[in-house]
């Protein structure tokens, strides 16, 4: 499961998320977007070790990072049955 999404197109690579992440799992990109930003990404790899403590969503600027998690009480409930 995605814990962190950046909207690629929205991201204006301005680095805040890559500073705010205290795991350092964000970094800019390697390709420019339609605007000729380098955007911030997480490497899938990465999405794992992500706590979703969503830092990068409220440095982000232009509210391009969404951050999901799982609810504890879904999970409790799927364990049960």
């Amino acid at each position: 499961m995605l814990k962190v999404v950046i909207e690629e197109e929205r991201c204006k690579g301005c680095a805040l998320c890559v500073d705010a992440c205290p795991a350092h799992l964000i970094a800019l990109g390697s390709r420019f977007n339609c605007h000729g930003a380098i955007p911030a990404i997480i490497a899938e790899c990465d999405q794992a070790r992500c706590t979703s403590c969503a830092m990068c969503a409220r440095m982000c600027p232009d509210a391009a990072i969404s951050i999901y998690r799982e609810l504890k009480a879904l999970q409790d409930a799927d364990s049960r049955q």
